[in-house]
């Protein structure tokens, strides 16, 4: 992986310089190289290979397109709604209505490269329900559709009942700009949720391998990857809900249930450092390390917050605990050439906070910060 990794970045440096392609391979070669493949490294050496992509989970916002154009950030991630692909009587893992929605994000010069909240699994599945099968099923679909329409990421979750959570959505941060944030404290009261019988940690792992040993096998068919999210905020139950995917062992543990190229991780970098009891902490650079050296990454949240799991608030990504440095340095490093996007930044001055995490204004300040810590840290690889 080292030599794959010093052989990009040798040509990824002399693509810089404005040493031509050509020159980099035998003379008796290159009269056969089509220009597909130098346009294909022109592109690879961007980023230093990493794939930078916007979230759009309100669908196409024409605002933010227009600005990740100019930006040159041409991957989306988002879920397949088959009202933006005028089929809204439709299920979302149809092939017609993925591959409509597809499209749809084509003709805006972007590319559809992450389903993020990926339709039919849901708590059914989740909490090991009765109609967890046809859930199931109607999954697989979705995967064998999406990998015949040459999407290859599916970022999903183990939160069934209650997902990502917070709750302060507007806490004050740096200059006025306005974060999500959690205290535990302020949910302690809450009522236990019933209607589901008792649960308990056990049964959520049961359930976790019961629908690995069903769907990873079609996935590796596919060609499809799955990159399971960390529950936010990484807390053992909300509302009597047990939640397992809260700890780096817990990852490492939901990996050896089915070792599979498909079974992979999104590594949110803002959830995994809020893991932990206040005073301990994830190092997020080993553990990108490790999670690479399994080459287990296959999508990645880029962001940062101060406290612990549970009491902490989001930050802009010069602004938090990690070294964001060295995260991306790690990238590199394993040689990560995957999916990356911005989570969750602050809603700055003149932006509006009806999507809290997805300011527009936040992001350009995210991407460009992003782009330089690539840059930085490809000179030093």
């Amino acid at each position: 992986m080292k030599k794959k990794r010093r052989e990009f970045l040798k040509k990824s440096a002399a693509l810089s310089a404005g040493v031509p392609l050509s020159s980099l391979v035998p003379i008796t070669e290159r009269r056969t190289r089509k220009t597909e493949h130098d346009h294909h490294l022109l592109e690879l050496s961007k980023d230093a290979g990493i794939e930078l992509c916007l979230a759009y989970f309100w669908g196409i916002e024409s605002r933010k397109v227009a600005l990740a154009k100019e930006m040159d950030v041409l991957g989306a991630v988002g879920g397949i709604s088959p009202r933006m692909a005028g089929m809204p009587d439709r299920k979302n893992y149809e092939f017609e209505v993925i591959k409509a929605v597809k499209e749809a994000w084509e003709r805006e010069g972007l590319r559809l490269r992450v389903i993020e909240g990926p339709p039919s699994l849901y708590s059914k599945t989740k909490l090991g329900l009765e109609g967890r099968d046809e859930e199931i099923e109607n999954f697989i679909t979705f995967i064998r559709n999406i990998g015949s329409l040459g999407i290859d990421t599916v970022c999903h979750n183990w939160m069934p009942v209650i997902g990502w959570t917070r709750s302060q959505v507007d806490t004050v941060s740096r200059g006025g700009a306005l974060v999500s944030s959690f205290d535990i404290k302020d949910i302690k009261d809450e009522p236990i949720i019933e209607e589901y019988g008792v649960l308990t940690h056990d049964m959520m792992w049961d359930n976790m391998e019961y629908f690995l040993k069903a769907v990873i096998p079609e996935a590796e068919k596919a060609g499809v990857k799955l990159a399971l999210h960390p529950d936010d905020p990484p807390i053992d139950n909300i509302r009597g809900i047990p939640r397992i995917m809260t700890s780096v062992e817990a990852f490492k543990k939901m990996l050896d249930l089915y070792p599979s190229p498909s079974n992979g991780i999104t590594f949110c970098q803002g959830s995994f450092a809020s893991m932990g009891a206040e005073g301990e902490g994830v190092d997020i650079p080993a553990a990108i390390e490790y999670f690479g050296g399994r080459d287990a990454i296959h999508f990645v949240h880029f962001r940062d917050v101060r406290g612990y799991k549970e009491k902490f608030e989001e930050t802009f990504h010069d602004d938090g605990k990690t070294d964001m440095y060295k995260a991306m340095e790690a990238y590199l490093k394993i040689g990560y050439h995957g999916p990356m996007r911005p989570d969750h930044v602050p809603t700055m001055h003149g932006d509006s906070n009806e999507h809290p995490g997805y300011s527009t204004i936040g992001t350009l300040f995210a991407i460009g910060y992003m782009r330089g810590l690539i840059q930085g840290a490809a000179n030093n690889v």
